[in-house]
């Protein structure tokens, strides 16, 4: 199994108490750099994986495949754990690692341990209270939406399709005893509640 850890970021009292757990149990724990392994150091020994900067595709190719070898080796046998700062499913390296692990070893389980991410790091440590809707994103397109509050998730659905969105999943109660996760369009209800969440992506 291979976990992706969410570290926060880079305070360690903000790192959560199952990010721990999971350090402390892991076989085996790799980080993508210096901050990451200082802040994994308490609870686990790691190595850290070299992820030069660059837009070379030959060469990130290369160092994409070359760490995933490294990480599934030890994952199929195992509990890996790849800690990073801020959350693992958030503009992260994560993100990169585990797509290559599973085009190339697709039996090996991956899952994630969200971690505080940087929107809302930036919202904590400059006082900004966002009441509203708002938009985050990097230099490339927007391809994706998450829609929060989705009282009426097929009404959602059908309007964002309107807008070229194909892909979509609805989630309620996250975390929770009652938690549901629905990935089949064709599923989603009719209502959901104030703890509702639509992810919609552009194929």
């Amino acid at each position: 199994m291979l976990v992706g850890v969410g570290l926060g970021p880079g305070d360690p009292g903000l790192i959560t108490l199952k990010a721990i757990d999971t350090l402390k149990k892991s076989d085996k724990v790799y980080v993508p750099g210096r901050l990451a392994a200082d802040l994994v150091a308490p609870y686990a020994d790691c190595e850290i994986l070299d992820f030069p900067m660059t837009k070379d595709d030959e060469v990130l190719n290369e160092v994409w495949n070359r760490n995933a070898d490294i990480v599934a080796e030890d994952a199929k046998d195992g509990t890996v754990s790849f800690g990073l700062i801020g959350d693992p499913n958030f503009f992260s390296t994560f993100s990169h690692l585990r797509r290559v692990v599973h085009e190339r070893y697709p039996n090996i389980e991956i899952t994630t341990i969200p971690g505080i991410s940087s929107i809302t790091s930036f919202a904590s440590r400059t006082g900004t209270a966002i009441e509203s809707s708002f938009e985050v994103r990097d230099p490339t397109p927007v391809t994706s939406r998450i829609i929060l509050k989705a009282r009426h998730p097929r009404d959602i659905v059908d309007s964002l399709e309107s807008e070229g969105f194909t892909e979509f999943v609805f989630a309620e109660r996250l975390f929770s005893d009652d938690e549901t996760i629905i990935t089949d369009k064709e599923k989603i209800p009719e209502k959901g509640n104030y703890f509702s969440i639509i992810y919609a992506r552009k194929g």
